[in-house]
């Protein structure tokens, strides 16, 4: 084994200190890509924050979907210290009152958080407090808590058991109604053409009826998934349900198609195919190189509906649009395809994690553009959101309330 590059100070110490923190925060990282790091920071030296930032992450991040639990713990290890003993004091099991100054923690930062934290218990003991006693009658259960948390504000181990939450929900949906006909005994309508021929092998005589019911068939779900940078833990959670949908027995729908988009449209139908969830995870992955990028939702729906509209959309498709609505690009152009496209599916409903606020108003234009043209409007924040849906998807969601304010 080729011996490890000298580096100044506590480097080599602090990088692997800082491996560990990312570990502990959900991502992995092997020890041949701490040497690499090492390797890597040797070499392109320390004259700026920005490369070192940029070779740390090169080495140490295989995954688009920890980019952001990459970036938070970078900042809280070697820049903000007195950031994370905030975060810590916020996250003791104790009650106390939140300061009005310090208002929700971002994307990750409470994994990132717990990674550190965690790393600091193990030094020292804990000091000796005085126990509280709290009648827990009314209060919520561990799972209600997260039924109820934001995807975004969720730590590693509340990631995975929301993940595995999430793995048991379904979508319940109406079969379709059919031109065709099949027999029955307990049809509604009478069956011309089998009473027809019973009767030609009796001379003529009609005995008894013969009884016909509609054939029925699952309408197919295809989904279109934002994954740029203000969607991307919101994503991640929606490629479990889309996965959890596609291996649901007996969820009532029929193919489920998904795509993913940021700058590029990608077809990750074949991902999601895949029986295990982390194969199908990591085959999306390499698949879609645009996660956290930018978000051109009008050119999308384009290659969507110029590429993929026939093939999929065929015989009463319902299409789920998953986008936070934040446009990048030409305001028109997402105007037309997306009434071409609620023009070429049976329903198309709007899930955006926006709504999780209280305060949010149809401001940006890629919403006020998207609203009228959508059949409902329903959040996808949380796990009770995602688990409404399937009640919610008879009606019009928030659009109504929305549409009043525009």
């Amino acid at each position: 084994m080729q011996p490890l590059p000298q580096t100044p100070g506590r480097l080599v110490e602090n990088i692997v200190h800082f491996a560990r923190a990312l570990r502990k925060a959900g991502i992995a990282v092997g020890t041949s890509q701490v040497r690499n790091a090492i390797s890597a920071i040797a070499a392109a030296g320390f004259t700026r924050r920005e490369d070192y930032y940029f070779a740390l992450r090169a080495t140490l991040v295989t995954r688009p979907e920890h980019l952001e639990v990459y970036h938070q713990v970078f900042g809280m290890f070697w820049r903000d210290p007195e950031f994370l003993e905030r975060m810590v004091r916020s996250m003791l099991p104790l009650i106390q009152t939140v300061a009005q100054d310090q208002g929700p923690p971002q994307a990750a930062q409470k994994r990132a958080a717990e990674a550190l934290w965690d790393q600091e218990t193990g030094q020292a003991e804990a000091p000796e407090r005085e126990e509280l006693e709290l009648d827990a009658e009314l209060s919520w259960s561990e799972n209600e808590i997260l039924r109820g948390q934001d995807f975004e504000q969720m730590s590693a181990a509340e990631t995975a058991q929301a993940a595995a939450l999430i793995r048991r929900l379904t979508l319940p949906v109406d079969p379709l109604r059919t031109r065709r006909f099949r027999g029955s005994a307990h049809g509604h309508r009478p069956d011309a053409r089998a009473i027809l021929r019973r009767s030609l092998r009796k001379g003529g005589e009609i005995d008894r009826l013969s009884l016909k019911l509609p054939v029925t068939r699952p309408p197919s779900l295809v989904a279109i998934c934002d994954i740029s940078g203000s969607m991307s833990s919101y994503a991640r959670m929606m490629m479990h349900f889309l996965h959890a949908l596609t291996w649901a027995p007996g969820s009532g729908w029929g193919r489920v198609h998904g795509f993913a988009f940021g700058t590029r449209l990608t077809n990750i139908s074949r991902s999601l195919g895949l029986r295990d969830i982390d194969l199908a995870l990591d085959a999306l992955g390499r698949e879609a190189p645009d996660w956290q990028g930018g978000t051109r939702i009008g050119e999308a729906l384009n290659r969507f509906n110029r590429d993929w509209s026939r093939r999929v959309l065929g015989q009463g498709a319902v299409v789920l649009l998953i986008t936070d609505g934040l446009e990048r690009g030409d305001v028109d152009l997402l105007r037309a395809e997306a009434q071409r496209l609620a023009r070429s599916c049976r329903r198309l409903i709007w899930l955006n994690p926006l709504l999780r606020w209280q305060e949010f108003a149809p401001e940006a234009a890629g919403i006020r553009t998207l609203l009228p043209v959508v059949d409902s409007f329903h959040a996808c924040h949380s796990l009770d959101s995602l688990a409404d849906l399937g009640t919610a998807l008879g009606t019009d969601g928030d659009k109504r309330r929305f549409m009043a304010l525009m």
